[in-house]
């Protein structure tokens, strides 16, 4: 699978005005046939919702195909985390396991 990268401006906070363009650029790797975009935030060091909407707005031009965000401060990854959007960091959400489920069953295991 190619993966391409696609580059958010920094240092931020982004306008709504960016969005556009960066969804026209990925629209253009996908059609282009890049597998997997990954989109460097890097340069964004002191971001806002305007970033979240440029990376929302991503999300959805990318339309279920795989894009990634790397290079993310903490700042804009507690904002990615608050509007719930940190799948977008690719990390798995740390969540507490619902009680009473095993992930496994062993056929010698005791019923609860």
């Amino acid at each position: 699978m190619e993966i391409h990268r696609l580059v958010l401006p920094g240092p931020g906070p982004a306008a709504p005005q960016d969005a556009a363009p960066l969804c026209a650029r990925l629209a253009r790797l996908y059609d282009g046939g890049a597998g997997a975009v990954v989109c460097d935030a890097a340069a964004v060091t002191t971001p806002g919702l305007g970033d979240v909407q440029v990376l929302a707005r991503l999300r959805l031009a990318a339309r279920g195909r795989p894009l990634r965000v790397t290079g993310a401060a903490p700042a804009l990854r507690a904002l990615l985390d608050l509007v719930g959007l940190v799948e977008l960091l690719g990390e798995a959400e740390q969540r507490e396991p619902p009680r009473g489920v095993q992930e496994g069953v062993e056929p010698d295991d005791p019923a609860v």
